[in-house]
């Protein structure tokens, strides 16, 4: 009772945690057995046998989106048809065979069917078999394409999830300054646009505000299209002005996540996919003895 009471406060008074910690509750990992060392190949990659299954699903992911798109080539499709096909049900064999194993090795399999991934799984292997009843649906197979989202979570090198994890936490703690400087470019524009659209008037392009508007933002950002230009002297001028002003804005929002990120660097470090036995929470450091939300003493970290 007072673990269980301790494990709750914990979960309660770490946001950041207790969220961790319901993410691994939804399907429940295995505390023994063949179903845990299945789960440890399948969801943890810190071991060799992970990365490996890992590397082969996200190559044979690649490589069914491939055959998928090249059979969409009339061209090669024509020439290369049954090879295709039979690539196409090997492919989905061993993606029905994946999903099993996932729903097989959970303790809550129907959560992990529900989840994102757990749909997105089912729509990889689905269409094959619906494509048997309404030919045509083939097509739909291009929907594996989301299952390379996987990418951070399949290879865990802690350089691209530890800063992919920095990167959203800066876009959201930066979303105001942003928000503000947003505002500000769009003032910038409005105004901009309106005297170009005064200057040149509608003879040369600028048929109404929105379009000068548009010239605006298209020069500010430096794209130049060059279906819109200014012909007179002081329409010039406002767009050199308007380019050079381009060059200083667009360094802005680079500088506010680049700060937020160099802040929240020095502020934690990067987690891995070890997970406590008690409460599930996931990403504890290497060297962690004990759960950072319920306090259990974590099993040896495993990786080779």
């Amino acid at each position: 009772m007072a673990e269980s009471t301790a494990r709750q406060r914990g979960n309660a008074t770490s946001p950041g945690g207790s969220r961790a910690a319901a993410d691994a509750q939804r399907f429940g990992r295995p505390e023994r057995g063949w179903r845990l060392s299945l789960y440890v190949v399948i969801f943890e990659a810190d071991t060799r046998a992970g990365r490996l299954f890992d590397l082969v699903l996200l190559a044979s992911i690649l490589a069914s989106v491939t055959v998928v798109i090249l059979d969409s080539v009339d061209s090669i499709s024509r020439d290369h048809g049954p090879l295709f096909d039979a690539l196409e049900w090997m492919f989905t064999g061993l993606f029905s065979v994946e999903y099993a194993a996932r729903l097989a090795c959970v303790r809550r399999p129907l959560r992990y069917a529900r989840s994102f991934f757990g749909v997105v799984d089912l729509l990889a292997v689905l269409p094959a078999y619906v494509a048997l009843l309404v030919p045509g649906t083939h097509v739909l197979l291009d929907v594996r394409v989301l299952r390379l989202l996987r990418i951070f979570r399949i290879l865990k090198l802690a350089a691209y999830v530890g800063e992919y994890r920095a990167l959203g936490s800066a876009l959201v703690a930066s979303r105001r300054k942003i928000l503000i400087f947003l505002s500000v470019v769009l003032m910038i524009t409005l105004l901009m646009g309106t005297l170009m659209y005064v200057v040149e008037g509608p003879e040369r392009g600028y048929t109404s505000i929105p379009m000068g508007v548009y010239w605006a933002i298209v020069t500010m950002t430096t794209v130049g299209y060059g279906d819109i230009s200014p012909h007179t002297d002081l329409g010039r001028l406002i767009a050199a002005v308007m380019m050079l002003l381009g060059w200083g804005i667009l360094a802005v929002p680079t500088g506010i996540v680049s700060a937020e990120m160099t802040a929240q660097r020095f502020a934690g470090r990067l987690p891995t996919t070890r997970t406590c036995h008690e409460c599930l929470t996931e990403g504890h450091e290497a060297g962690a003895q004990f759960c950072r939300d319920c306090g259990a003493k974590l099993p040896p970290y495993q990786r080779d």
